[in-house]
């Protein structure tokens, strides 16, 4: 099918212009995205903040989304300029969750479980005028909330011990904080934490360095999670 402009691209997908309304975004891989489109659809009939879901594409591919176009930077480029404090950064990630995990799981029959992103970073909440938004739901679960938490907080540990990432003192500050919120709803507890690392030491597309640093990652959450 026809698309516009390119907008951006991840490690897995990129995301083209439709018109002022609308984006498509597209997998570089074979990667059918029913079940993303179904977790989208539930989270925003239940009110959580994800964009809308657009009319199917002329010939769309298995691997095209059709969404809601969104303006606003990304919770990570304001981090990094200054328009956004480590101290609120911190906080609305822990509310987007906390909010996430109040939702009912859509299959699991476990009281305990609830919809987990599984993914949820400063790069993947945009700012827009109408407040934040979450997006990429390709790694969305279904578990227990502390698997959420301790997979955001390792991910931010992985980054913050990236060398080439400059501000890698204020994702620690954030890091810190963000556990310090996480410890009103029930913290990050080893075993979830173990089992984080578990699942992202299985996924092919960490980089040589997240995967070499995945060990002292879950070592730094532990010890500012206390």
């Amino acid at each position: 099918m026809h698309t516009g402009r390119l907008l951006g691209s991840g490690r897995t997908a990129d995301v083209y212009a439709l018109d002022g309304s609308w984006v498509l975004r597209r997998y570089r891989r074979s990667i059918d995205t029913a079940g993303e489109l179904a977790v989208m659809s539930y989270l925003s009939a239940s009110g959580f903040p994800v964009p809308r879901i657009g009319p199917p594409a002329g010939a769309a591919l298995p691997t095209d989304l059709v969404m809601q176009r969104l303006t606003g930077p990304t919770l990570a480029e304001a981090l990094l300029s200054g328009t956004v404090t480590e101290d609120d950064g911190a906080e609305l990630l822990a509310r987007l969750l906390r909010e996430l995990h109040t939702i009912p799981p859509r299959l699991s029959q476990d009281p305990g479980d609830r919809i987990l992103h599984l993914d949820l970073h400063p790069e993947n909440v945009i700012l827009t005028p109408e407040g934040a938004m979450v997006i990429d739901w390709l790694t969305a679960a279904e578990g227990p909330p502390a698997l959420d938490r301790a997979m955001t907080a390792l991910i931010l540990a992985q980054v913050a011990l990236d060398p080439a990432f400059t501000a890698g003192d204020r994702l620690r500050d954030l890091l810190a904080t963000l556990l310090s919120r996480f410890s009103d709803d029930g913290g990050v507890p080893a075993d979830a934490l173990a089992r984080a690392a578990g699942l992202r030491a299985a996924d092919p597309r960490l980089t040589a360095h997240e995967t070499a640093v995945l060990g002292e990652a879950a070592e730094l959450v532990a010890s500012l999670a206390g």
